[in-house]
């Protein structure tokens, strides 16, 4: 697991306005560290959903082409085809 990492990142006007109204008895968050670290984690699950998305349109384009369209290869084809992209 990789080590703890500090950030300092210094905000104003209206974004800290909205940091703040999420912050304390009026807000969501306990501090600003659980809201960034929400953040992040957030972004972070987002990402993943976008690659995965990505990955099953690809599934389904490929199992949608016709039986004629594929091929039939073994390792050493497979390594061969891979060695040259």
């Amino acid at each position: 697991m990789s080590k703890p990492m500090t950030l300092n990142v210094r905000v104003s006007g209206a974004l800290s306005d909205f940091v703040s109204a999420n912050i304390g008895d009026a807000g969501a968050y306990e501090n600003v560290s659980e809201y960034v670290r929400d953040l992040i984690r957030r972004d972070k699950e987002r990402v993943e959903s976008e690659r995965l998305a990505l990955l099953q349109a690809e599934l389904v384009s490929a199992f949608a082409a016709p039986e004629g369209d594929y091929q039939s290869l073994d390792a050493d084809a497979v390594i061969a085809r891979n060695a040259h992209n």
